[in-house]
């Protein structure tokens, strides 16, 4: 029995008569006969009883009436939510991200804006470790990751810049008020500090190019906010984001540019390159529209 029979069959048992049942489903009154005495053969029961002048439904047939409209009636549902799954409507996005993607909003306003217009897909997301981050999303456990660059990417993945940032000083306030420093401190300046080493790890080796000389790293506690715990507490100093210096404020620390060429790092958004889901595409697109 295909959906169909359950059609033709509704259509009779609302009109009760086979003539202008069969003008609404555009086939001819014969054929419609035919179709129904094929459900009742599947059932081997008797649906309905007629006469030369009337059409009934029989007891079978009025319980089957209520069962077959339950399933046109659920199929209609399964074809529209196909649909939607299929113009990216409806779905699940699993979305990791760095800790400095978050400081500089753009991971709030990037699902925001989705969530505005995709209000049925449902995006979930968790903080990872930046060297985990890649292989997370290659491996399909992340669909979308938000991570700061320069890192490796895999070839498997691409990626979007969202915006770009600088990298900044940060050290103790105490050691700002025995030594006065000036708003922007020099790279060769650092080559006796105490390093606090954040997870992104490029910024602190770039100054120490710079200013010729081998960091001497006294801690690698992993987020930024524990790192800038790690400086307010006086066990160094660490090179740092330049977006935390607005929007996280922590006792005894201080916030310094670094002279020179700034250090420049970007948040990006990798995503798989064969992605083929639609509500994942529908966020990348959204994504790639951002231009910095």
């Amino acid at each position: 029995m295909e959906l169909r029979h359950l059609r033709y069959f509704v259509i009779l048992a609302e009109e009760l008569h086979f003539a202008r049942a069969a003008e609404k489903l555009n086939i001819s009154p014969p054929t419609l006969t035919v179709q129904i005495q094929e459900i009742e053969r599947t059932l081997s029961a008797q649906l309905l009883a007629r006469t030369k002048r009337s059409v009934t439904l029989t007891s079978a047939g009025e319980v089957f009436l209520i069962e077959a409209r339950k399933v046109i009636k659920q199929f209609a549902v399964a074809e529209n939510v196909g649909r939607r799954a299929g113009r990216g409507e409806l779905g699940r996005i699993e979305i990791g991200y760095v800790g400095s993607a978050a400081y500089t909003g753009l991971l709030q306003t990037q699902m925001s804006q989705f969530a505005t217009d995709y209000p049925d897909v449902h995006m979930n997301a968790r903080e990872f470790a930046m060297k985990t981050l890649p292989d997370l999303v290659a491996n399909g456990e992340v669909d979308v990751g938000f991570v700061r660059l320069p890192m490796t990417i895999p070839p498997r993945l691409d990626y979007h810049v969202l915006i770009r940032d600088r990298f900044c000083l940060a050290l103790p306030t105490a050691q700002a008020q025995d030594e006065p420093l000036k708003d922007a401190i020099a790279p060769d300046e650092l080559s006796t500090a105490s390093f606090v080493l954040p997870e992104q790890e490029f910024g602190t080796f770039q100054v120490a190019s710079r200013g010729r000389f081998t960091p001497r790293i006294v801690s690698r506690p992993g987020s930024l906010l524990a790192v800038l715990t790690q400086v307010s507490i006086g066990s160094g100093v660490a090179i740092i984001p330049s977006a935390l210096r607005t929007v996280v404020t922590l006792p005894q620390v201080a916030f310094h540019d670094i002279s020179g060429e700034p250090i420049v790092s970007e948040i990006a958004a990798i995503f798989r390159s064969n992605e083929i889901a639609p509500a994942i595409l529908n966020f990348v697109a959204q994504i790639r529209k951002l231009e910095i």
